[in-house]
């Protein structure tokens, strides 16, 4: 079956299955081979408890996948060879083919498999935009209505700063958000890491790109950096414009709250910061740096409905927020559709329940 060659998969024996899509077969192997890669550089083993959740993360997503695939299939949208190759090269720009490779080695992977593993997601993006992305509209009465039942949203008692940024932290973490699956182990790297963001940006790389492609902050490496609009008094006194924090990991703050302002406050819209440190929000210890890029600046005041500015916030959030909506649906959907068989599950009921 051709989803199994787009999925990489090292053979599909009943046997060896550990889940069944419409019955086809997501094998033991491939389960091992994903865990693997994403643990590659954990400094301590998990627990039982710890991995074998982590297992069944990874399996609901191959599941996921291979619905999609099959629906891919069906409708004529599998990622070509030039799709693939181009994604491939924009991933690889960055880096002599050496350093390429050797973050290759560091996550357990060669490059056919890295190949593999972005011809899925282009092809599973393609079933996104096609059945969801495409068919969403956002009409002019939804704006009308949306800014009618929060209008005080739109009185500003104070400027708000449109922010993106990337942040790199020197918290070891087997959670990669990022296009390039790229994340610093420690302070060494992050400051290495950092510096070779501002020279790209120097250079004239797009910010939205190297965020998407390097931030490790999953709130906002998706969105391109772009975190919003930030009250004055939040840039000034709370790091909660960082992000959801994931579950567990250590709370950030970034820097010293005056000297993000400070610096943030300079900037004309367009320009970005110099990196600057985050740190630990009750030690205030290092865990990494942030460069930021002011985007635009609103005074305060009430901002009315025909402000070209105000049209387009509201349409990209409604759209952003339906698009989410849709997405989550229509997966759900698709399971429903779906025959699927999680022989992984069953297993760990039988082993922890005894």
């Amino acid at each position: 079956m051709l989803t199994c060659a787009l999925a990489g998969c090292k053979h599909n024996s009943d046997a060896d299955a550990i889940a069944k899509v419409n019955g086809h077969a997501i094998t033991r192997s491939d389960l091992d081979h994903y865990y693997k890669e994403q643990t590659a550089g954990v400094p301590q083993q998990l627990s039982d408890e710890d991995a074998s959740t982590l297992r069944l993360n990874i399996l609901e997503t191959l599941i996921d996948q291979e619905i999609m695939l099959q629906r891919a299939e069906k409708l004529g949208l599998l990622a070509t060879d030039d799709e693939v190759d181009s994604k491939l090269n924009e991933l690889k720009s960055p880096y002599s083919e050496k350093e390429f490779s050797d973050r290759l080695k560091d996550h357990g992977i060669t490059e056919a498999e890295f190949k593999q593993e972005w011809r899925r997601k282009l092809t599973v993006e393609k079933v996104l935009n096609k059945e969801v992305t495409s068919k969403i509209n956002i009409s002019d009465a939804e704006i009308t209505a949306y800014y009618n039942e929060h209008q005080a949203d739109f009185n500003l008692v104070e400027a708000q700063y449109h922010i993106a940024l990337i942040a790199v932290t020197s918290v070891p973490s087997t959670q990669v958000t990022n296009l390039k699956h790229d994340k610093a182990q420690n302070d060494q790297d992050a400051r290495k890491k950092i510096d070779m963001l501002q020279k790209q940006l120097d250079n004239g790389e797009d910010f939205a790109g190297l965020a998407m492609s390097y931030s490790e902050l999953p709130d906002s490496a998706s969105n391109g950096g772009d975190i919003g609009f930030v009250s004055e008094q939040s840039l000034r006194q709370s790091a909660c414009f960082l992000g959801t924090p994931a579950p567990n990991s250590t709370p950030i703050s970034c820097g010293e709250y005056p000297a993000v302002f400070d610096a943030i406050a300079k900037l004309k819209p367009g320009q970005y910061t110099s990196p600057l440190p985050m740190l630990e929000a009750n030690s205030h210890h290092p865990v990494g740096y942030a460069i930021f890029k002011l985007l635009q600046k609103t005074p305060k005041g009430q901002k009315e409905l025909s402000d070209p500015r105000v049209q387009q916030l509201l349409r990209q959030k409604l759209r952003d927020r339906k698009e989410q909506l849709l997405r989550t649906a229509f997966m759900i959907v698709a399971r429903n559709q779906a025959k699927i068989e999680n022989f992984y599950a069953q297993e760990l009921l039988n082993k922890f329940q005894k």
